[in-house]
C-alpha cells in the first residue's frame, strides 16, 4: 500500500502519534511517504503528486484535516483523519478510536464511507470544512482559544467562552435555498457534523451524508442564555433528547448566504479566518471518503 502522511507540525501538542501509527502500519512492500508543515507551506504544495498514492492520513487539528479533505473532494482518494490538533472533533465525531495502533488497523480494515463538506466563500476566497462553520460567538471563542490551545489543550475553547460572556449581536438576514429570514443573535452555525467538545451535540441528529446543513442562529441575548441549550446537548448523551430551549433557532438548507449588522467574523472547522460577514456557503454532497470503523459505519451508512 502506498500512503501519504501530512504532518502538521504546529497542531495540537507535537506528542509524535503519528509515528506510532506509521510503524505499526508499515508491512512488507508498503510506501509510506511523510511531509510536514508548520504553517509556512501550504498544505495544498504537499498534495501535488497525491493521485499517485492510495490514500491520504491528514494529521493534524480539524481545520488541517478540513483543508485535505476540501483539496480532495470528489477524488475518491480515502482519508484518515488523524487526531494530532486540540480538540479532534471530527475523529470523535466519526466514532473513530484515538489511539495511533488502532487507527493504523482501520486503514487496513479499508472500511470507507462518503460524506458532505462544506464549501464557503467570504471576502473572494473559499474554503472547505467537515464539521460545521459559521459566524459571530463561536468565531470570537476560536479566536480567543487560539494563543491558548497548547497550553489548555480543549480547555481553551471553554476558558475563551468565559472571558466573553456578552459577546456582539447582529441582526441578521439568511437566505435559505432561496427564502429569506431576519433574526437578531449572537451568531449563526452551519452544521454538518454535529458533536462539539465535552460530547455537546448542537442537533438532536448527526446526519453528515444528508445533503444538508442544520443551520443553527443563536438568539441569546448574552451567553449565559446559552446553558440551557448546552445542557440540552449534553442529556442527548442519555437517550433523552430534550428541546434546545428557544435561545437557538434551527432551519436546513443546502445553500445559505448571510449577511449580518453589524459584521460578523467567521470561522470554518475552528480555524478564525480574520474575515467578516457576509458570506455564502453550500453542501458537497458525498465529496469526502473518510476512513470508518465498524461503530461508526453503523452509525452513518
Amino acid at each position: 500500500m502506498k500512503l501519504l502522511v501530512i504532518n502538521n507540525l504546529a497542531s495540537g501538542l507535537g506528542d509524535g502519534g503519528i509515528y506510532d501509527f506509521v510503524r505499526s502500519f508499515a508491512q512488507d512492500d508498503d510506501e509510506v511517504c511523510l511531509r510536514f508543515t508548520d504553517g509556512t507551506t501550504d498544505v495544498r504544495d504537499l498534495l501535488g503528486d497525491v493521485e499517485t498514492f492510495d490514500a491520504v492520513v491528514a494529521s493534524g487539528g480539524d481545520g488541517t484535516v478540513a483543508t485535505i479533505s476540501y483539496c480532495l473532494a470528489n477524488t475518491g482518494i480515502p482519508i484518515l483523519p488523524f487526531p494530532a490538533g486540540t480538540a479532534n472533533l471530527l475523529t470523535a465525531n466519526l466514532a473513530s478510536p484515538m489511539e495511533p495502533h488502532a487507527l493504523a488497523k482501520l486503514v487496513r480494515e479499508n472500511r470507507t464511507l462518503d460524506f458532505d463538506l462544506g464549501e464557503m466563500e467570504v471576502d473572494g476566497r473559499r474554503f472547505g470544512f467537515a464539521i460545521m462553520a459559521g459566524a459571530g460567538y463561536d468565531a470570537t471563542i476560536m479566536h480567543g482559544a487560539a494563543p491558548a490551545k497548547r497550553l489548555l489543550g480543549s480547555m481553551a475553547y471553554f476558558s475563551a467562552a468565559i472571558a466573553n460572556p456578552l459577546p456582539q449581536k447582529s441582526h441578521f438576514k439568511l437566505e435559505l435555498d432561496g427564502e429569506t429570514l431576519e433574526s437578531d443573535g449572537l451568531g449563526v452555525l452551519l452544521v454538518n457534523f454535529s458533536k462539539l467538545q465535552f460530547d455537546i451535540a448542537v442537533t438532536h441528529e448527526n446526519e453528515p451524508r444528508d445533503g444538508v446543513f442544520d443551520v443553527v442562529i443563536l438568539k441569546a441575548q448574552n451567553a449565559f442564555e446559552l446553558i440551557p441549550a448546552l445542557l440540552a446537548g449534553l442529556l442527548d448523551r442519555g437517550g433523552e433528547f430534550p428541546n434546545r430551549t428557544d435561545s437557538l433557532e434551527i432551519h436546513q438548507a443546502h445553500t445559505v448566504r448571510l449577511e449580518a449588522n453589524p459584521p460578523m467574523e467567521v470561522q470554518y472547522d475552528g480555524e478564525p479566518t480574520h474575515l467578516t460577514t457576509p458570506f455564502t456557503a453550500h453542501v458537497l454532497r458525498h465529496a469526502a471518503r473518510f476512513y470508518v470503523s465498524q461503530e461508526g459505519y453503523e452509525l452513518f451508512a
